[in-house]
């Protein structure tokens, strides 16, 4: 892109070059969710990104922080599509998606409808990315949908079972999870026990990583490690400055 002096520094509320279109996913239930899709500015992309925000009960959407720089520089920096959407009864500043939240039942559907989107459109190799509550939407209905794999950031495997971790055993799709050093929920130790269901899962242990993943510093190594895994002719880390 541009030598590591030269060009402006990529910070938390940079926007790079890319397609930015409101869309709405439509559930099998009736409801109508709100979200965004971010393409490549120019030509096709080569994998998509299906994000899957945080609890919205403990201020979740997806406009958290993660997912929103995911959005504003993936497209550019590694040629990825991604999509972004506020779960039933969830608020951002892109509107209210109908509905009401279903403590992760209910939910099952706006996968499914995120999903439907994807297809429909055409999208290029679709990965779950789920972070924190997220993560269990991904690990409880994945499985159905035609994805790559998973990206797990944050996972507190509090509505996840042992039942539906191990359906994943017998799955050969690629399964990523970045476990923080100072979880709040499930640190590394614990998670290589709880994940020991899923011998193929590759765990990825981040030293002084939080759950929020707060900092440019974190930040900039989840959006590595998801490129690591869906665009791997990209190389990392990704740069850090982009032409003025």
């Amino acid at each position: 892109m541009t030598s590591e002096t030269n060009g402006t520094e990529i910070r938390a509320g940079a926007e790079l070059p890319a397609r930015r279109e409101e869309v709405e996913l439509e559930t099998s239930d009736g409801l109508t969710l709100v979200g965004e899709l971010a393409l490549p500015e120019s030509g096709e992309p080569t994998a998509t990104l299906v994000t899957l925000h945080p609890l919205p009960t403990a201020g979740g959407f997806m406009d958290s922080h993660i997912l929103r720089k995911a959005a504003a520089r993936l497209p550019a920096l590694a040629n990825v599509a991604v999509l972004r959407f506020n779960t039933r009864g969830t608020e951002s500043p892109r509107g209210r998606s109908e509905g009401a939240f279903d403590h992760g039942e209910a939910e099952r559907h706006d996968v499914d409808a995120a999903m439907a989107f994807v297809a429909e459109r055409g999208l290029p190799r679709p990965w779950l990315v789920g972070w924190s509550f997220g993560t269990e939407l991904a690990l409880k209905y994945g499985r159905p949908h035609d994805v790559e794999g998973l990206i797990l950031l944050s996972p507190p495997l509090h509505r996840t079972d042992d039942e539906e971790l191990q359906a994943w055993a017998g799955d050969e799709r690629r399964i990523v999870a970045l476990i923080p050093e100072h979880d709040d929920f499930l640190q590394p130790d614990e998670a290589r026990v709880r994940f020991s269901l899923v011998p193929h899962l590759e765990l990825i242990a981040v030293e002084d990583g939080r759950h929020l993943w707060v900092g440019e510093t974190q930040t900039r190594r989840v959006l590595d490690e998801i490129v690591r895994v869906v665009a791997p002719s990209v190389p990392v880390p990704l740069p850090t400055r982009w032409p003025a």
